[in-house]
């Protein structure tokens, strides 16, 4: 890339970064904390989790059409808005209903289809898969350090300064927005039945199929992982040494994931990466449910899950924006968010109603099952 791609892809992956570290720093900590609010509930706990992702559905597609028609920096700053609002309300909530509502505000600035087209629009066809490589493994990273600080905030601030913590991170991407530049719409479409049919093709919906199952499982996994971690006796009941289960795994599942995205990129073997990802992603989910956890054990697991987990994440932009039309990639690119995005819904609903409703562990057979399914539909991609 040159040096103004570079540095356009390190802005746009850095706003992308701190809003996804925003929203994913409660995944380690709430199913525990969650006890302080009134009128907790685990179907609640799940649904205070994943609510986010209702909103993000539902109006990435919005976001993506409308910064077509005007521009994506105006969308960006109205998105980061809502987000900061959002994050205000959960940090002065007592109930769990008021959580709910803040994360839906959070949820609500979905942003994430405009920064993907805005990075598009920026950088040449020939680097693009490497940028959205690049803004891939930059979310991978957020998500990853997301939940080693988000423990440690929240120890020394509770679960209020965390989502004050968050409203500040949206300020600092907002910041970063305000610096980038103002560009004229592509020309003007229609948001009709047949320019979303232009973009929702047989090989773009397997890969929105693809993130709608990575993040429902991601989900459904981080209702069940930080009260794993306290049941078995591996951390503390505060989560205050977190960082010894989750730092490590942070350090090997990115070197572990770094052999899976150059085959994937350089020796364009993305099938056979995807499936490999699955398959391994499908292994330590069968593990999670069956093997009595120690902390070796752990350790094992959520590092395979997580190579998955960053691997398929930084993989799956670059084949989108491959595949879709220039002048409609901020739509395509909604309607990829919006697959993302419910996926962490129907994870935090289901996730949470099954642990209601049968018990903790049952969790994973649903992400089993759901894993299965993926890995048959993926068994039929094109090279």
């Amino acid at each position: 890339m040159t040096k103004q791609e570079r540095f356009f892809a390190l802005k746009i992956s850095s706003i992308m970064a701190s809003r996804m570290f925003g929203l994913f720093m409660i995944f380690p900590v709430f199913s525990v904390y969650a006890t302080q609010y009134e009128n907790t509930t685990p179907y609640l706990i799940g649904l205070a989790i994943g609510v986010y992702g209702l909103t993000q559905s539902l109006l990435q597609i919005p976001f993506g059409y409308l910064s077509d028609q005007f521009g994506r920096k105006p969308l960006l700053i109205i998105g980061l808005i809502f987000f900061f609002i959002g994050s205000v309300v959960a940090a002065n909530s007592t109930d769990i209903i008021n959580v709910v509502v803040g994360r839906s505000l959070q949820g609500s600035g979905a942003i994430s289809a405009v920064l993907m087209a805005f990075l598009a629009d920026f950088v040449s066809e020939e680097q693009r898969p490497k940028a959205n490589a690049f803004v891939g493994m930059q979310i991978g990273l957020a998500f990853m350090l997301s939940i080693l600080i988000g423990p440690l905030i929240t120890v020394n601030l509770g679960i209020s300064g965390l989502f004050w913590v968050i409203a500040g991170l949206s300020i600092v991407a907002l910041i970063i927005v305000l610096t980038l530049p103002y560009v004229r719409p592509h020309a003007q479409y229609s948001l009709s039945i047949s320019n979303i049919k232009q973009v929702l093709t047989i090989k773009l919906f397997k890969l929105d199929f693809s993130i709608f199952v990575l993040h429902l499982i991601l989900t459904c996994t981080f209702i069940v992982i930080p009260i794993l971690l306290v049941k078995n006796n591996i951390v503390a009941t505060d989560l205050k040494d977190n960082w010894s289960v989750y730092l490590p795994v942070l350090l090997l599942s990115f070197v572990g994931m770094l052999p899976i995205i150059i085959l994937a990129e350089k020796f364009q073997k993305y099938k056979a990466m995807i499936l490999t990802a699955i398959i391994i992603m499908l292994i330590s989910q069968i593990l999670f449910y069956q093997v009595t956890l120690t902390y070796t054990i752990f350790l094992i697991l959520l590092t395979l899950f997580f190579i998955t987990f960053n691997a398929i994440e930084a993989m799956l932009p670059s084949l989108v924006s491959k595949i879709a039309i220039d002048d409609k990639r901020g739509l395509a690119m909604g309607l990829y968010s919006t697959s993302q995005f419910l996926g962490a819904f129907i994870g935090g609903v289901f996730g949470g109603w099954i642990y209601n409703i049968y018990d903790l562990n049952s969790v994973f057979l649903f992400t089993i099952l759901m894993a299965i399914i993926w890995l048959s539909v993926m068994l039929t991609m094109k090279q």
